[in-house]
């Protein structure tokens, strides 16, 4: 196309034709996204959840495993016990139940 303002304005009204068809693409393409867990934390950390509101803080991943290591957390690969979920990190201290959440969260979603 020239560049004049004749081609400018058809390159402008065929994008504006092309939005609904991107539009359509986003959304086929994120219906085949692999998808994270559904659900909410208390959801995926079961029981643990309210377990670690009653923790003391700072706590380290050491202490979270030997007091709550047999708790069973849902996972991509299925259950998985707090223990196994914490196997491959090093030993952290966490100030908040949200910390400990968060670490936990980030790993069960690899």
């Amino acid at each position: 196309m020239p560049d004049d303002k004749q081609g400018r304005d058809e390159k402008a009204e065929d994008e504006e034709r092309r939005q609904p068809e991107r539009k359509r693409e986003e959304v086929r393409d994120r219906v085949h996204e692999e998808r994270a867990m559904a659900g909410d934390p208390d959801g995926r950390l079961g029981e643990l959840d309210k377990a670690l509101e009653t923790q003391n803080y700072p706590t380290t991943t050491n202490e979270l495993v030997e007091a709550y290591g047999d708790y069973d957390i849902e996972t991509q690969r299925g259950t998985e016990s707090l223990e196994e979920v914490l196997a491959s990190t090093d030993d952290q201290t966490f100030v908040s139940a949200d910390d400990v959440r968060s670490r936990i969260l980030g790993l069960i979603h690899r």
